[in-house]
């Protein structure tokens, strides 16, 4: 792979990571993967967003310790294939400081 591809990738993950720090960019970002979500019916953007966000917060590490689940748990559910049950995914959410939430089409 080309160096300079490689180190470009790298600097957005950390610009990304870093801006993910802001709780209204992290809502927003969110808000994108769910619409995504809605468009295409796959649910990775939204698996990779909650990652990304994780990651911003201080790493599965800390998730872990908020939520009371097993590190290995957290990281097969924050995985491409993750499937979380809807209790798990509300107590990541909630750790994180966010809420589920409903509205109108």
């Amino acid at each position: 792979m080309n160096k300079n591809i490689e180190q470009n990738t790298t600097d957005y993950h950390a610009h990304l990571i870093q801006s993910l720090h802001d709780k209204e960019e992290a809502v927003a970002y969110l808000e994108v993967a769910l619409e995504e979500y809605e468009n295409d019916g796959d649910s990775q953007a939204f698996m990779l967003a909650l990652k990304n966000i994780v990651e911003a917060q201080g790493g599965v590490g800390s998730l872990s310790k908020k939520t009371g689940l097993d590190r290995a748990h957290l990281y097969r559910v924050l995985s491409s294939k993750g499937n979380p049950r809807f209790i798990t995914l509300g107590n990541i959410l909630k750790a994180l400081g966010f809420k589920l939430s409903v509205n109108s089409v």
